[in-house]
């Protein structure tokens, strides 16, 4: 009979323990209604204390952007707290700053609402807003990169071009919580009702791996934005843009919102950067596009164009391929500024020639995505 008695008893005793430990729990965190001052004052929040800055913020409609879904791995759900919450965390530190962390810059995340807190955050912010959705269409544009087009079910989206979407993965397999991952929208402002974006399947992704085997149409999605810098600036510099891959979807965006809004003054030229034939995809659309726009200049590059493809476009690194054209194509008499997106890598790669071929580092505009 022992052997039946035991495992019962010890059912018991971690069943008496949960319930001490959820106990406990609730007793310590009870903080108690808190208020969040954003901006001087501007607007005032009351809930109860114990979440995150982040979820606290999220569940009064009032989103900070957070591309990991506020574990505290991407850096990006950052605000100025001005009140005293404490020292920095060490899971805060490897993503700020000197000068961040003595405007006392906090990860949202990490911070812990317990008493009365008084925040600053970017008025674009209060536009944000979560979306549920349907899948309109899915389509394969590479062997590796899908095409996602979300209705947003009678609701629309004002954003800038070149900004992004969090999307909300439900838990799947054994990923127990939702979480979220930003992706640039690739669709135009004028396109209101819908959200395009440009997924890329990423070996072990959370995200992108549920994209590629599990999402299907018609299913529902909620999607979290508009987030973000990333646009063209206002001056008639001439932009060098340099992408690859899923980079494509802001360069998408803005380059058809400034050809519908009649801004073809300005010159343009458009990098991408790919390895093979089965890399490059929308060739047909914005070789289109370069026959109608008279300063907007179209370049590929394939770095390892298989034998007997057939390309005719540039070959070599991009990296190669854009000096070449900073030095003997692009004017530099005139004033030109850089617009990249892609990962870090090929970011910190094109910032070197951008700025060895007169571009400074101040008139270089980045979508970084890891």
């Amino acid at each position: 009979m022992d052997f039946l008695i035991a495992p019962v008893v010890v059912a018991v005793i971690a069943g008496v323990l949960a319930a001490a430990i959820s106990i406990v729990d609730k007793i310590v965190n009870n903080y108690g209604p808190v208020n969040i001052s954003i901006n001087g004052g501007e607007k005032i929040v009351t809930l109860n204390g114990g979440e995150s800055l982040l979820s606290s913020l999220a569940s009064q409609e009032i989103f900070i952007p957070s591309a990991c879904g506020g574990r505290g791995s991407c850096g990006a759900g950052k605000c100025q707290v001005t009140s005293d919450v404490g020292v920095h965390l060490p899971t805060e530190l490897p993503y700020l700053s000197k000068e961040e962390i003595e405007k006392n810059i906090r990860l949202s995340c990490q911070v812990k609402v317990k008493t009365d807190i008084d925040i600053m955050i970017p008025e674009d912010l209060f536009n944000v807003k979560k979306f549920k959705s349907t899948v309109k269409s899915i389509r394969d544009v590479t062997h590796d990169i899908k095409e996602v087009i979300f209705d947003l079910q009678g609701e629309e989206i004002n954003f800038q071009a070149g900004r992004y979407v969090q999307l909300v993965v439900p838990p799947y397999d054994k990923i127990k919580g939702t979480t979220q991952r930003a992706y640039s929208m690739s669709s135009k402002p004028g396109d209101k009702g819908v959200i395009e974006v440009l997924i890329r399947l990423v070996p072990g992704g959370i995200a992108t791996t549920w994209v590629h085997t599990r999402l299907k149409e018609g299913m529902e999605v909620e999607l979290i934005g508009p987030f973000g810098d990333f646009e063209r600036s206002e001056t008639d510099a001439a932009m060098v843009c340099v992408a690859g891959g899923s980079g494509m979807a802001p360069f998408k965006s803005i380059l058809y919102d400034m050809f519908e809004k009649g801004e073809t003054d300005r010159d343009v030229w458009y990098f991408f950067g790919a390895r093979t034939t089965k890399d490059v995809f929308y060739m047909k659309e914005i070789m289109e596009l370069d026959g109608k726009w008279e300063k907007f200049h179209f370049i590929p590059a394939l770095s390892e164009p298989e034998e007997g493809s057939g390309w005719t476009g540039e070959t070599g690194i991009i990296t190669d391929v854009l000096d070449n054209y900073l030095k003997t194509k692009i004017n530099s008499e005139k004033a030109r500024e850089g617009y990249l997106c892609g990962s870090p890598g090929m970011i910190g790669a094109c910032n070197k020639v951008l700025t060895a071929n007169g571009i400074h580092l101040d008139k270089i505009y980045y979508d970084n995505f890891a």
